[in-house]
C-alpha cells in the first residue's frame, strides 16, 4: 500500500534544535498531488523507575507548550542518532531522579504523533535502584516524586496526566508485571 503513496519533494522549512519542520509534497493513489507537514524527531528514551516497594519516581516539571507543571516518566532526546536508547534512558533516569538503575529491561516503544511526526520512544523499566544526586540541565528544575500505580492510574482517569508516553508506560507497566 506504500507504494501507491509517493514523495516528490520533501523541502526543509526549518531547522531547530530538537525537530526539523519540513513541507512533503506527495502523490496519492489517485494522483493527486497534496503537501504535508512533516517534523523530524531524534528520537528519545523513557524510563519507569520501580523503587524497592515498588512505587514509581515521577518527575514534576514545567512544560512550555502547555504552560504549566506536568507529572511525567523521566526521559529525553538522544544525544546523536546512534545512541542506544538503554543507555539514553539511563542517563535521564540519572539526571532527573539522581537514581542509578541496577537492571534495566525494555518495556514498549510508542511512535507519538504519528499523523506528521516520526518520533519514537523506547521506554524502560529500571529496578533495584541506588540513590544519588540529581544532575540537571541549566533549564531544568523538577521535582521527584513517588506514587503507586493506582495512585497513578487514578491521576491518569482524573485527567491530571495527560502525558502520552506517561499513560502508556504506565498503563504498559500494569498490564505486564501487575496483571498476572
Amino acid at each position: 500500500m506504500a507504494d501507491e503513496f509517493k514523495r516528490l519533494d520533501r523541502e526543509l522549512v526549518y531547522k531547530g534544535s530538537i525537530i526539523d519542520f519540513y513541507k512533503d509534497t506527495v502523490q496519492v493513489p489517485n494522483g493527486n498531488i497534496v503537501k504535508w507537514d512533516f517534523i523530524k524527531h531524534q528520537g528519545a528514551a523513557a524510563v519507569v523507575p520501580v523503587t524497592a516497594d515498588g512505587k514509581l519516581l515521577m518527575v514534576r516539571q514545567y512544560r512550555n507548550a502547555l504552560d504549566r507543571y506536568t507529572l511525567e516518566i523521566p526521559a529525553g532526546g538522544l544525544n546523536g542518532p546512534g545512541e542506544p536508547t538503554m543507555e539514553a534512558a539511563a542517563r535521564e533516569l540519572e539526571e532527573e531522579t539522581g537514581c542509578h538503575a541496577g537492571k534495566m529491561e525494555w518495556l514498549i516503544t510508542i511512535r507519538t504523533t504519528v499523523a506528521f511526526c516520526n518520533e519514537k520512544i523506547d521506554i524502560y523499566v529500571a529496578t533495584d535502584l541506588t540513590p544519588g544526586s540529581q544532575h540537571l540541565d541549566e533549564d531544568e528544575y523538577i521535582n521527584v516524586e513517588a506514587y503507586t500505580v493506582d495512585e497513578l492510574c487514578k491521576k491518569i482517569l482524573s485527567g491530571e496526566i495527560e502525558d502520552s508516553k506517561t499513560i502508556s508506560s504506565i498503563m504498559s507497566y500494569r498490564a505486564k508485571y501487575l496483571c498476572k
